[in-house]
């Protein structure tokens, strides 16, 4: 099943190919080595990539990708009942477009159908996925998960990804990140960031709140509880999770100035396409993301940009 899972949509990447020619002895190795306790996690292959903005990503061979997604089956289960339900990330039956609805459903509640006065906190965590503490992480695991092979695989995992695999690394910290492309590294994110979520909705008790990976909203019709919450919020993440906002993405702002979460902008009566996201699509539509790009279209405002993009097809097919 989980090389099922894996395979979904790489059957033509060459390595996935490769490791598919022998796919029973490849499976059964990996089998033998987790039975025998001697299974050791593979090095990385980094690249860069541009999505808006240039990330290092750091990719897993095949045989340990697809250990990810057999690890991920057993833990999501366990862990995702703990989680607050808005927290959208990598998680069944939620992902952007919900967190988006779930924005809209809340600032409609506080501004009382658009008639009052209503906030938005929005804020990112600086360097996320490199700045997660393995330690920590690790203790929060095993207050759930008890069967020691289990911990002992997560551990090897985690701890897999080491300081020579990392670009950034916070002063002093030795044991620190996550690598981005992990299927498990989506899920300790949510595992790592349960503990803030818990902190927000039971320390604070705020009500209109959701989180996707790193990025968070809270919704308010009074800036000065958003502005008073800042501080405590900055000293609860260094404190506990030894996490920093990203200084100069804390947002306070009104709603009729418009809210900008996860490439869109929520606005009264509506939400629009970020005007960065609608440039580069602008600039990089062709035949084969087409569908793709009208996709996200049909989750806003858009039927000028629709216009252009259908009209720049029409001219590509000429």
């Amino acid at each position: 099943m989980a090389w099922k899972e894996f395979r979904r949509g790489k059957r033509k990447k060459i390595d996935v190919q490769i490791f598919e020619r022998n796919l029973e002895d490849n499976l059964f190795a990996l089998h033998q080595k987790l039975a025998d306790g001697i299974y050791q996690h593979g090095n990385y292959t980094s690249f860069y990539i541009t999505d808006p903005k240039r990330r290092k990503i750091h990719k897993a061979c095949v045989r340990d990708r697809v250990l990810h997604h057999a690890v991920y089956r057993i833990l999501y289960p366990i862990f995702d009942k703990s989680f607050i339900y808005d927290s959208y990330s990598c998680r069944l039956k939620k992902g952007t477009y919900k967190a988006i609805d779930r924005l809209e459903i809340f600032v409609r509640k506080i501004s009382k159908n658009y008639f009052g006065k209503c906030f938005v906190l929005k804020c990112d965590i600086k360097k996320f996925f490199a700045s997660v503490d393995q330690g920590i992480l690790l203790k929060i695991i095993e207050g759930k998960i008890f069967d020691p092979e289990t911990l002992w695989l997560v551990r090897e995992i985690i701890e897999s990804f080491n300081s020579r695999e990392r670009e950034y690394l916070p002063a002093g910290r030795q044991e620190t990140g996550l690598p981005i492309d992990n299927l498990t590294s989506q899920l300790f994110a949510n595992i790592y960031l349960n503990q803030f979520d818990q902190f927000i909705k039971h320390q604070f008790r705020v009500k209109y709140y959701t989180r996707y990976t790193d990025d968070f909203v809270i919704i308010s019709n009074s800036a000065e509880f958003l502005t008073s919450l800042i501080p405590k919020i900055k000293k609860f993440l260094l404190d506990n999770l030894k996490l920093e906002l990203h200084p100069d993405k804390i947002i306070i702002r009104k709603l009729r100035q418009g809210v900008d979460f996860l490439g869109y902008v929520v606005l009264p009566h509506y939400r629009i396409l970020r005007t960065k996201t609608k440039k580069r699509m602008l600039k990089r539509i062709d035949q084969k993301n087409l569908a793709s790009y009208l996709g996200l279209l049909g989750h806003c405002a858009a039927d000028k940009l629709r216009n252009s993009i259908n009209k720049i097809c029409a001219r590509i097919r000429v």
